[in-house]
């Protein structure tokens, strides 16, 4: 049987296809609000922060483990940076700290996850309220005042080719964990697992410590995350939690995508601006506010069926091609291996 050709097929590049119909649609109808650089620029800065967050659930997702946490803790750093740089901390130290402070919390994850065995849903669900608290607690649920530094908002808001540099930072982040999820050992361990943790523990693979890192990176990302949003728009107490549903809509459209059946970073990526297209183009023709939420919660919904639609799909191929050999009479089933035999000898 012939594979298919792995060009840029609708099964793996629906979402560019999209993308591109969104862009010629609101081009075409809004052409002196939507076709212009400053939409771009805009688009590709305000949503950097929230593709970070997804990067971040991507990691230990492919493992399958759930990482809800993800914007409380981004948010922690962004206040707890704020707060070091108006206590007059060095730059630098700040930033360093709040990032730290989110791995710490990635590494908290995977101790009750990994040695209590408690379900990551449960952890890092019940690990969002107990930062929110933190957070009253620090703050004394009254927002900071912003850093003024200048040199912390250059660290974001300095533009390349037009864009501000936050959207290099991610993505730099994005092409490193690329790399590190497809073509090191470690990215090969993570998936292994999410296939199938028993298989991947007997194949000699060290399940808790792999999944106990991907929580680990996914901390450490939402903190460079926090910092990064600390800069680039200030404080905030709240925009974590804004910033959840959408990351995990992208990262579960995003697994349609490029690779379909797997989480993967180019994908999700990809995801998070073709729903950022779309929202933008509907709110310069519509001036509603209610789309962005209602985007993200329409694309986590079609994309968790759609694969839940692909996987029985595949499911049911498997299950015709085991009963079609089950099936075979045995005396002709050794004839077929005989002749296999034969072929190959020749």
């Amino acid at each position: 049987m012939k594979r298919p050709a792995a060009g840029l097929g609708f099964e793996r590049f629906s979402g560019l296809y999209l993308w591109a119909l969104f862009i010629v649609i609101f081009t075409l109808w809004q052409p002196d609000l939507f076709a212009t650089g400053a939409t771009v620029h805009s688009v590709a800065a305000d949503r950097a922060i929230g593709a970070l967050l997804a990067l971040g659930i991507v990691v230990p997702l492919i493992c399958g483990v759930y990482d809800l946490a993800i914007g409380a803790t981004a948010n922690l750093s962004t206040i707890i940076a704020v707060l070091l740089l108006n206590r007059g901390w060095n730059l630098v130290a700040a930033a360093v700290f709040a990032i730290v402070v989110g791995t710490t919390i990635g590494a908290v994850n995977g101790f009750i996850v990994v040695r209590l065995k408690v379900n990551s849903f449960i952890t890092t669900l019940g690990m969002a309220s107990i930062l929110a608290a933190v957070q009253i607690i620090v703050t004394g649920n009254l927002q900071p005042r912003p850093a003024t530094n200048t040199a912390w908002d250059a660290f974001t808001q300095t533009t390349v080719f037009g864009f501000q540099i936050v959207v290099i930072y991610m993505l730099v982040i994005a092409a490193v964990l690329w790399w590190a999820l497809g073509h090191t050992p470690a990215g090969r361990y993570l998936y292994a697992i999410g296939s199938s943790p028993d298989a991947a523990r007997l194949s000699g693979v060290r399940v808790d410590f792999y999944t106990w890192t991907s929580l680990i990176a996914s901390g450490t990302i939402a903190g460079i995350a926090g910092v990064l949003y600390a800069s680039l728009s200030g404080p905030s107490l709240s925009y974590g939690s804004g910033l959840l549903l959408p990351a995990f809509a992208a990262v579960f459209l995003g697994s349609t995508q490029i690779t379909p059946g797997r989480f993967n970073i180019w994908g999700t990526v990809l995801a998070i601006y073709v729903l950022a297209t779309g929202v933008k183009g509907l709110q310069l023709v519509t001036d509603v506010q209610w789309l962005d939420p209602m985007f993200s919660g329409v694309a986590l919904i079609a994309a968790v069926a759609v694969a839940i639609g692909r996987q029985r799909s595949g499911d049911e191929r498997k299950r015709k091609r085991l009963v079609g050999t089950e099936s075979t009479p045995p005396a002709q089933r050794a004839g077929e291996d005989a002749d296999t035999h034969s072929t190959a000898g020749t």
